[in-house]
């Protein structure tokens, strides 16, 4: 890293320490009223004890809240780390340069009017964002409700929320696109318990995104868990890279991505256009970096909370002990789902907890029944066997009612809080119902309460898929070489196989011919039968128009079937130009697949692999993934979608050539990689792998470039 970058890095890493603890702050638009948004951020911080001097900057006042106010920036007695800036849009872009002139780092920006709304909103907030580039300063906004660091007492917001409570201390830090709900989720974990006091909404994004702030929680030593809502992804090499410095810190990012809108513009017809949305594209870079995606704000919370505890098994198993049967069924449901395995107790813990309580159900789940409420030893001996000889990673305990009756529960809690202290790398659930007051100690022994068994379930499984990414050393894989040029122009299905097969994509036997008896030549020199197929740059789908020909097996056929080709060439695109027709050997017999790429508007160009037919045109069972990557995490992907079973010899079938699948694909990653902007789309359907050891070949190709 050169010096220059250096230095812009360094600048930047100011703004955000400026930002989120700042020693000092001017308020830009103070108000006397503490209700109102200039004056709420001066309550805040008077009332929680913020140890910063803070300068209400209101020439139509002396005096602010108790504090002396200034009539501009340039009259305060030294330069604020941050500033917060509440005053009518017209007024923004000027108190920015005063700001920025004066030396400020970090400004908070609360007015809206700005790219959120139409006309001019847009050009104006990019002003907005070349002036505080030009003082190096950071903005946050505009149009947002600000943030709060409640271990130094920093409420740079305007939101309500703290008129009901302060958030509780805790590691979780929260980061939000939108101000209410960021608000509204800090509320709502408050209410349960659960320590929030970091939190950043950031608005429009014309500076400061979500990515920026995930990754200073990565590197805050203060915060465990990072608890993020967001709207859309904007400068994607900045949120990646703060996922993987996430990962890397063993820090969990628990996700409610919203929008499932479809892609913004796809390669026309093709089938990877067709399944590569960019929801699912989002949801792809989300699992490769471990994210813990969830889908209401209840599991948010869940999983949050039982990631605090820090406990996160790799190769996850889970135990359920149980005083319901029926809820033992439901959870073993939902452990299905998430793929959360319940592997059964060893023959002989069975038989000694059968002889224990006769009618109990010692498998798993383990059901000790309602007879744990005359003899509470049970639940003591059944959970300990399920630890000690099942060897469960997580133990999830339904107790209903059970859980906060005294003094059944007081042993119940004892007997678990021991558990834990002697196997601390296990993860200890309760279901059930309890005062306030007992949840609280259970959380202080580091066992997680869930009244919900589903939810619980839920939250149990993402724990484990933390540890399982967690366990994964992190990959930084860059390939050699450096940009590919492509042709210019739509290309020929033989141009497009002709730039991928240079790049290591392997292809069927086949050869373009200009004449009928060159076409008889190719197919004796390839072997029958062959395909035909009509070669142009215009005709994109060839068989919209009747430009293939299959199981093609003699000299007569060959000749008839290239004159049929050019007529209907000639008939149905007119215009097309036509470089003659395809001979290909016809392969028989492997397994069809398709793979390609699709340029994804936010994440570039984007990897996507699953079988053909109905596989695809039914089931939707494709696997994605961020280009590029090596030919290990290519066979990953492969092996990935549900029907990976049909290529590694379901039903006495074959196994399919999995590693020369996993050859193409990242070869056609590395590819797409190196062309850059230059490419749109790339649709490979079928491509056939053969039997192990006999290669996996493109039989179709179409390239789309871009414009």
């Amino acid at each position: 890293m050169n010096a220059r970058i250096m230095e812009a890095a360094d600048l930047r890493g100011a703004g955000l320490k400026a930002l989120m603890a700042p020693a000092s702050v001017a308020v830009v638009g103070a108000s006397s009223d503490p209700t109102r948004i200039g004056g709420r951020p001066i309550d805040w911080m008077r009332r929680a004890g913020y140890q910063g001097a803070i300068y209400p900057i209101n020439p139509a006042r002396t005096e602010v809240q108790g504090l002396r106010s200034y009539d501009s920036v340039a009259a305060l007695p030294e330069t604020p780390d941050a500033a917060i800036v509440a005053v009518p849009a017209p007024q923004v872009l000027g108190t920015l340069d005063a700001l920025g002139s004066r030396g400020v780092r970090a400004a908070v920006v609360f007015s809206s009017g700005f790219a959120e709304v139409p006309g001019e909103g847009a050009a104006m907030q990019q002003q907005l964002v070349e002036t505080a580039r030009h003082h190096g300063m950071r903005i946050l906004g505009p149009n947002c409700l600000g943030l709060f660091n409640a271990n130094v007492g920093w409420y740079a917001s305007f939101t309500t929320a703290f008129e009901s409570g302060w958030p509780l201390p805790g590691r979780i830090g929260v980061v939000s696109q939108s101000g209410a709900f960021g608000s509204h989720l800090v509320c709502l974990a408050r209410d349960r318990g659960m320590g929030t006091p970091q939190c950043v909404t950031t608005g429009n994004q014309a500076d400061i995104t979500v990515g920026e702030i995930i990754r200073w929680y990565a590197e805050d030593p203060e915060v465990d868990v990072i608890a993020a809502y967001v709207e859309g992804v904007t400068r994607a090499d900045v949120f990646v890279d703060a996922l993987a410095a996430a990962r890397r810190a063993r820090k969990p990012v628990v996700m409610l991505k919203v929008g499932r809108s479809a892609v913004g513009h796809k390669a026309a017809q093709s089938h990877t256009a067709s399944v590569a949305g960019d929801d699912a594209v989002t949801d792809a870079v989300l699992r490769e970096f471990g994210v813990a995606r969830v889908r209401s704000v209840d599991e948010l919370l869940d999983v949050a909370y039982m990631a605090a505890l820090k406990t996160y098994p790799a190769g996850n198993t889970l135990g359920v002990a149980t005083v319901s049967g029926g809820v033992g069924v439901l959870i073993s449901d939902i452990a299905e789902d998430e793929n959360l395995a319940m592997p059964p107790m060893p023959q002989a813990a069975q038989q000694r907890l059968h002889e224990l309580l006769p009618y109990a159900s010692p498998v798993n789940p383990v059901d000790c029944t309602a007879q744990a409420l005359n003899d509470p030893t049970l639940v003591r001996s059944f959970t300990s066997a399920m630890v000690d000889e099942g060897g469960y990673s997580s133990i999830l305990s339904f107790y209903a009612q059970l859980a906060g009756v005294p003094p059944v529960a007081d042993r119940l809690m004892a007997d678990l809080a021991r558990l834990r202290q002697e196997h601390p790398d296990r993860l200890f659930v309760v279901s059930g119902t309890m005062a306030l007051e007992r949840r609280r100690a259970y959380d202080a022994a580091g066992l997680a309460v869930l009244e919900d068994p589903v939810r619980a379930a839920r939250a149990i499984a993402a724990m484990g898929r933390f540890g399982d990414n967690f366990a994964r050393p992190p990959r930084f894989w860059q390939p050699e070489g450096g940009p590919v040029t492509l042709p210019k122009g739509p290309l020929s299905e033989a141009q497009a196989k002709a730039v991928l097969a240079d790049h290591g994509v392997a292809m069927a036997p086949e050869q373009v011919c200009t004449t009928a008896e060159d076409a008889v030549r190719a197919a004796h020199m390839l072997g029958w039968p062959v395909v035909l197929k009509i070669i142009s740059p215009d005709i994109a789908h060839k068989t919209e128009i009747g430009g293939v020909l299959i199981g093609v097996g003699d000299e007569p056929s060959v000749r008839a079937g290239f004159e049929l080709l050019l007529s209907r060439a000639a008939e149905k695109a007119p215009d097309a130009r036509v470089d003659g027709v395809l001979v290909a050997k016809q392969m028989q017999g492997g397994v069809e697949c398709l793979m390609g790429i699709q340029r994804d508007p936010v994440f570039g160009p984007i990897a996507v692999f699953g079988l053909g037919g109905i596989f695809v045109e039914v089931m939707n069972d494709v696997v994605l993934r961020r280009c590029p990557f090596d030919e290990q995490e290519a066979e990953r992907m492969v092996l990935s979608i549900r029907s990976a079973s049909v290529l590694t010899g379901a039903r006495n079938r074959p196994p399919a050539d999995v590693p020369a699948l996993a050859r193409m694909l990242s070869s056609l990653s590395v590819f797409a990689h190196r062309a850059g902007d230059q490419l749109e789309s790339i649709d490979l359907n079928p491509v056939l792998a053969l039997p192990a050891g006999e290669g996996a070949y493109a039989l179709d190709a179409l390239v789309q470039t871009r414009s």
